[in-house]
Parts: structure tokens; sequence; C-alpha cells
């Protein structure tokens, strides 16, 4: 019990300490259009995707409340790697571990990101389903968003577009270069009743190339 306690505690405290170290390095600022932060409802943010500091940026904008029940999703095989990984993803973010390798998981990524949902958390997911490494703004979107969307209707799907972090956090990076980042919110979506999973993808993609700053739209 009481080492429970202390790895809770360690957990929180460990919890704020990257928060304010994101925001030292990082100056980030919240961008909320047409969204009220300090709604409680439940939602699913879902935001491009090209460091794996991206979940930490989101979370560190996210009112309070917000913070408490929102738990990224993120890859098993980079998250269990190493004790420290480990304690971050599960102890401090309490992140929703998905297996990206093998087909044979018993449980889909999508259920277990509804099953989630259904437990009463927020989610925040990354639909370009890999960290987008090309010369294009954002890659295509996978289908899970799509099929969570319809599974659980009663989350706000937002899309959300991460500013910068990129070139803080280059890919083989050890030490991070201090530059402003900005995460834009944007409308919640829904998928229309009868929408086709390619036109509900099509417009999703779109929802978050709008929130990019106009010095990187082309």
């Amino acid at each position: 019990m009481a080492e429970r306690g202390m790895r809770g505690f360690a957990a929180w405290l460990s919890g704020r300490a990257i928060v304010l170290f994101a925001r030292a390095v990082t100056a980030v600022r919240p961008v909320w259009q047409g969204i009220d932060p300090g709604n409680p409802r439940q939602r699913v943010y879902f935001a491009n995707h090209a460091s794996h500091g991206d979940f930490i940026l989101i979370w560190t904008v996210l009112p309070p409340r917000q913070q408490r029940m929102t738990r990224p999703v993120a890859g098993a095989d980079y998250w269990r790697k190493g004790k420290l990984r480990s304690f971050i993803g599960a102890d401090v973010f309490n992140a929703l571990l998905i297996e990206r390798t093998g087909a044979d998981a018993p449980v889909s990524p999508v259920d277990l990101m509804a099953e989630a949902l259904d437990q009463g958390s927020s989610l925040i997911i990354f639909p370009e389903g890999t960290r987008n490494q090309t010369d294009m703004d954002l890659l295509p979107l996978k289908s899970g968003l799509f099929h969570l969307a319809r599974l659980r209707p009663q989350a706000e799907l937002v899309p959300v577009w991460i500013e910068n972090l990129n070139r803080v956090l280059p890919k083989g990076a050890l030490i991070p270069v201090p530059l402003m980042c900005k995460v834009s919110f944007g409308t919640p979506l829904q998928v229309g009743p009868d929408e086709a999973k390619d036109d509900f993808l099509i417009r999703a993609r779109a929802a978050l190339l709008a929130l990019r700053p106009k010095t990187e739209a082309t």
C-alpha cells in the first residue's frame, strides 16, 4: 500500500515536472477555435503526429479537469521499452498502450479505445498511424478514427494541430531545441448518419489542415 502511494506521488511529481519542462522549452500556448476548453464533455482529440512528445504537448495545455480524464493512445513497442519510458507512459500519463505489431491481438485497438471511453476517459489519438517524417503536411488518416466515432458517437471529435514540435524534438535528437510551439484546437466533428468512411476521413483531414498556421499552408 505504502509502495503504491509512493509510486503514485512520484508519478504526480514527474507529471508536474514534465509539464513545467515542456512549457519552459516550447513556451507552448493553446488556441481554442470553436470549442470551450472548460467544457467537461468527453472528447477524442485527434492530431497531427511528428514527434513522440506530441501527446505531452497537448496534455500540457488542457485545463486541469480535462487533464485528469484524458489518456493518450500510444504505441506499446515504444512506451514499454525500458523502465523510465514504462513509468512515464503507464504511471505518469496513464496511456492506453496499443500493440502495433502482430495481427493476433485478442482485442482490436478501436475496441480498446471504445472501452476506455466507456470508462469515462477522453483520448488523445494520432490517426495518421505513425509519425509523419515526409514532406507532406499530413499523411492520409487511418480508418480507426471513423470506426471509433461510429462506435461511440457521444464523444466529441476535436481536431488538433501541433505547430513546431517536430523542430523542437527532431528524430534522433537527445536535447530539445527551444522554440515556441502552438497547439490549435478546432471545432468538434461528428460522423454524419449516412456518411461514408472515405468521405469522413477526407473531411477530418481537411479540418486538421485548416488549423495550420498560414505560414505553413500551401
